[in-house]
């Protein structure tokens, strides 16, 4: 399924009754496929912050959450060929949500295989478990190293430091801090930092290692401009209008 969230997010979700959700929830994992469709996430609840971090987007009241093949036949249907980062969305504190990791993994390697889209799909996460256990299931997929700074900090298990449980296994210290270089230690081809945690050294860095560095996501005008300053390979935007806006004014050639 195609959701930004595990459980069902009141933000954007309708019950039978055409009312919002009172609270998140259910996860999505333990709904049937027919019982999920009933949802309408057609539209933003207009009382949500949500919705007002995006105003301008257009309701389609019925639409229900996507399977992910659907979103590979809609791709095929239009007779263009685009590439899909898929995200597997879950945590490491909070296993009940979702399935485990290697599970998860298989299930979007599956599904790519299945499509003969493999070689147009990257899958990228914040639980480098689902990365690792990709990169073994499917050697011809990219991976994409997800990053941010809540996970990547050390914990204190009984007052001893152990390294994120978002890092499968991987330790900072083992390589001197550098993000970057864990990022390749995790067999990722690509690095995607949160873009205000990004500098113009850690791009060079993660370049010189031979990652390609895309960071998220970047909406404000200016920031965009900065970012593509930093000379990344690439970016995640909602809003691709002014991304390209951004591009054209530094003299980037637009496809």
């Amino acid at each position: 399924m195609l959701s930004h969230d595990p459980v069902l997010n009141p933000d954007i979700v309708r019950g039978l009754d055409g009312r919002w959700l009172a609270a998140p929830g259910p996860a999505i994992n333990s709904l049937t496929l027919a019982e999920l469709k009933r949802y309408d996430v057609g539209r933003l609840n207009p009382a949500s912050k949500y919705a007002q971090q995006f105003a301008s987007q257009m309701p389609v009241d019925g639409q229900r959450v996507p399977t992910l093949a659907e979103l590979f036949d809609l791709a095929k249907a239009s007779g263009k060929e685009p590439r899909f980062n898929i995200e597997t969305k879950l945590s490491p504190d909070r296993p009940d949500e979702t399935p485990d990791a290697e599970t998860f993994a298989r299930l979007v390697v599956d599904a790519a295989r299945g499509a003969g889209l493999a070689e147009r799909i990257t899958i990228q996460s914040f639980d480098w478990r689902a990365l690792i256990a990709a990169n073994r299931l499917a050697p011809e997929i990219e991976t994409v190293c997800l990053t941010y700074e809540k996970t990547l900090q050390d914990r204190l298990d009984g007052g001893n430091r152990r390294a994120s449980a978002w890092l499968a296994g991987l330790d900072p210290a083992t390589f001197g801090g550098s993000v970057p270089k864990l990022a390749a230690a995790a067999g990722c081809r690509t690095w995607s930092p949160y873009f205000k945690e990004l500098g113009p050294a850690a791009v060079a860095e993660a370049q010189a290692l031979g990652l390609k560095v895309v960071p998220w996501t970047i909406n404000a005008r200016d920031d965009l401009a900065r970012v593509i300053d930093m000379k990344v390979d690439g970016l995640i935007t909602d809003y691709p209008d002014r991304a390209r806006e951004a591009m054209a004014a530094k003299g980037i050639a637009l496809p």
